[in-house]
């Protein structure tokens, strides 16, 4: 037979979610300048980070992503045992990123937004509203894992103590605003704008950072850190975004600030990675 008469057979649904989101991790990585975080000019304000370690973590949680998407097409329905499903596939999946890492946490937090978002379109895969997408989400993560571990609070968890800032949990609870009501609008702003898809990525994460009490930097640099990464991000924007000369000094001045500040906004890259996922399955 022709090789040109030869069509590989569709990939199943749970593969090209998983492909998708070990994508948007991938891109979410690659994609420079970010101000003080891992990307192709270096490690940001990490010392145990760097965009190698990021790929190869990405590409570790593959197994994760595509069990999470088969799960949600087995159980069919949001409720308890998808929850807990999902639950423990995702313990799995840190599981096998740090392996991968050496015992770096490179996506945890991705792990559970990219993991709830896979699930939630494996669900209805016509639905093709992101905030539809997003809500469904939101509807997993607010039922309880009773098979979860107990274990020591999370960093996360003693900044929401500490400064009542809402963390990954409570983003997710409410269906991604940050994604639906800022980061996926940016986008497309600026993609209208003719900005080209790297500024205008870059734009729809420093329209998260603008309005996201990222619990990263509340750890690392406190209040300090996040009143200067909410108006640096949003100095920039008013500038012209990250497309204009204007905005690229701001950015730059943006960067060096978060740097001297240790201060990484991991949050806000998580919800970026949750806006190139999202962002290819259908209408905004």
């Amino acid at each position: 037979m022709s090789a040109f008469l030869h069509y590989a057979a569709p990939l199943p649904l749970s593969h090209r979610l998983a492909d998708l989101a070990v994508e948007a991790l991938i891109d979410e990585a690659d994609l420079s300048p970010k101000p003080a975080l891992v990307d192709r000019r270096g490690n940001g304000a990490h010392s145990d980070l760097h965009l190698g370690l990021m790929h190869a973590s990405a590409l570790a949680l593959w197994p994760c992503f595509k069990d999470m998407a088969d799960a949600a097409q087995a159980v069919g329905e949001v409720g308890q045992p998808l929850r807990e499903a999902l639950g423990r596939i995702g313990r799995e999946g840190e599981a096998a990123m740090l392996a991968t890492t050496g015992g770096v946490n490179t996506h945890r937090g991705a792990i559970w937004a990219l993991g709830l978002l896979v699930a939630a379109h494996a669900l209805a895969p016509d639905e093709s509203d992101a905030a539809a997408i997003a809500a469904r989400a939101g509807r997993i993560a607010l039922i309880d894992d009773r098979f979860a571990p107990v274990q020591p609070a999370s960093h996360g968890q003693q900044v929401r103590r500490r400064y009542g800032a809402r963390g990954a949990r409570e983003e997710a609870q409410s269906g991604f605003p940050s994604v639906i009501a800022h980061g996926l609008p940016q986008l497309q702003r600026s993609r209208r704008a003719g900005s080209g898809e790297q500024p205008a990525r870059l734009d729809a994460l420093l329209a998260i950072m603008a309005r996201l009490d990222d619990t990263c930097v509340l750890w690392r640099a406190g209040r300090e850190g996040l009143d200067a990464m909410q108006q640096g991000a949003q100095s920039v924007l008013a500038a012209g975004g990250s497309a204009s000369l204007a905005g690229r000094r701001a950015l730059r001045m943006l960067d060096d600030r978060l740097r001297a500040l240790n201060a990484s906004p991991g949050g806000a890259a998580d919800l970026l990675a949750a806006c190139l996922f999202i962002d290819p399955l259908g209408s905004h």
